[in-house]
């Protein structure tokens, strides 16, 4: 980690009633007082996620779109001003190391990826640029992250004052930064300048957005089954596992590292795990961690990832487990038995 993220706190922390997240999250609010009142007003109205402390990155130069092309696993080659997606960097093995969100903007893509992982974002970068002319920077000291979330999301950006994207990423209009849509889910994520953090949230607070800690997010990516690198991701992790084939992997593109075995399970097989929604029994007060073991008749079927309680459906998580498991199977975890979601059934029909 930079010294800067070391000594994160987010000013955000400040406002009312926010408790600090635990691990990862620690720099930003877990909740603001009410947890479960914060998802429900993320689905019917808009919640404002702090996401500071995420790490920004910026690269220029003329050869940046062809040459990230040739290094990640999404199609950039032709990224066009304000266009935005995802990608993945593989090992050799094709297991998943990296998770970036991209944004090409202003003559330079922009990428936003998980705390404390810049280091090894630019070390990356700089170890597969050789001759090309481009140039990685880290830009976390200055940028920050912040998102709405939830079908108001619009109005909310009106009614602050704020561009509001249509399909493109545009400029933030008051210093640099910009806003894009999520690629997935309903909102936007505003990429801006730290020195003005406090100013834009506060716009939008007022403007009728709800403070959402990690909390509620964690609750609502769990019902919408998606992944965060380093919860329901290990040392094994392949991107079919995740549902990342489409979002942040292209099947028709040139060669990248790792794209063989993307390959062979595309075309041959399927991926041995899955990413599945379980519901646990409420037993315990405390919620499994991340990578706690899943068990089946006395055997380790996988690990559940993120963990929350959800305003409806009471304590969830995710997990990634072998992948004809379903939901009459008995599962357990951490001694508690523990349920797949109907949802997510193994599927009858053969591979096409």
């Amino acid at each position: 980690m930079t010294t800067f993220e070391l000594s994160y706190r987010s000013p955000l922390l400040d406002w009312p009633g926010a408790v600090a997240a635990p691990g990862i999250d620690g720099p930003t609010a877990w909740h603001y007082g009410d947890p479960l009142a914060e998802q429900r007003a993320a689905q019917r109205g808009a919640g404002l996620l702090d996401q500071s402390h995420r790490d920004v990155l910026t690269v220029s130069g003329p050869e940046r779109l062809g040459w990230l092309h040739a290094i990640c696993s999404q199609h950039v080659a032709e990224l066009a001003d304000g266009e935005s997606t995802e990608s993945l960097v593989l090992s050799p093995k094709g297991h998943v190391e990296q998770h970036w969100q991209l944004t090409e903007l202003g003559d330079q893509v922009w990428i936003d990826t998980e705390p404390g992982a810049a280091d090894e974002v630019e070390n990356y970068l700089l170890k597969m640029r050789f001759l090309k002319r481009v140039e990685p920077k880290i830009v976390t000291a200055e940028f920050a992250v912040v998102s709405l979330i939830g079908p108001q999301s619009h109005e909310i950006l009106t009614t602050a004052g704020l561009p509001v994207p249509s399909g493109r990423a545009v400029s933030l209009g008051i210093g640099p930064g910009f806003v894009r849509e999520r690629t997935r889910g309903l909102g936007f994520d505003l990429v801006i300048q730290r020195s003005i953090l406090t100013t834009v949230a506060e716009r939008l607070r007022t403007a009728g957005a709800t403070p959402l800690g990690s909390w509620a997010a964690a609750a609502l990516r769990i019902v919408d089954r998606l992944p965060r690198l380093g919860f329901e991701t290990d040392h094994r992790t392949i991107a079919h596992e995740l549902g990342w084939i489409g979002p942040a992997v292209h099947l028709d593109k040139g060669c990248y590292r790792g794209q063989e075995t993307v390959a062979r399970v595309e075309n041959l097989g399927q991926a041995p795990r899955r990413l599945v929604m379980i519901h646990l029994s409420g037993d315990s007060e405390v919620l499994p961690a991340a990578g706690t073991p899943v068990e089946f008749s006395g055997r380790v079927v996988g690990f559940i990832g993120t963990a929350a309680h959800h305003h409806e459906l009471g304590p969830i998580a995710l997990a990634v487990l072998k992948r004809t498991l379903g939901p009459d199977d008995q599962l357990s975890a951490a001694g508690d038995p523990i349920r797949i979601d109907r949802a997510d059934a193994p599927s009858s029909q053969p591979r096409a």
